[in-house]
């Protein structure tokens, strides 16, 4: 680093400066928790497919997502809070409907093949004439 050719008082005060503007531009580290915590609920819901499943939830999630990493950057930390924790919740309800409607649609596949299993049963059980 050249910080070499400042006297001890002005390296500090050099280092100082620059810890405070990182903090400043850090955001909350509360608000950036949770912000990660709703990131990772939204690419599960992606996963899960809840852009065909639950698109408006999933919609809801990223929107409130994107404003609250808005309101995190403009230190608005009680809003990237609550945004967050909306924005997870909408992410988890997306994903809850993807896998509802997935398990469903697999419940239904495997009624139609008992079904099927039956009537073939049925028709092998019966007696040649």
């Amino acid at each position: 680093m050249c910080l070499s050719r400042f006297s001890s008082s002005k390296r500090v005060a050099a280092l100082a400066g620059i810890a405070v503007c990182l903090a400043s531009y850090a955001g909350s580290p509360v608000a950036s928790e949770k912000i990660a915590v709703a990131k990772a609920s939204v690419q599960r819901a992606e996963q899960a497919g809840a852009p065909q499943a639950a698109p408006v939830e999933l919609a809801a999630a990223r929107d409130k997502l994107a404003r609250a990493e808005k309101a995190n950057v403009d230190r608005d930390i009680k809003l990237a809070t609550s945004l967050a924790e909306q924005a997870n919740v909408d992410a988890q309800v997306a994903e809850a409907t993807a896998q509802q409607q997935l398990a469903h649609k697999a419940a239904t596949e495997f009624d139609a093949s008992m079904q099927a299993l039956r009537q073939e049963s049925m028709r092998s059980s019966q007696p040649t004439q």
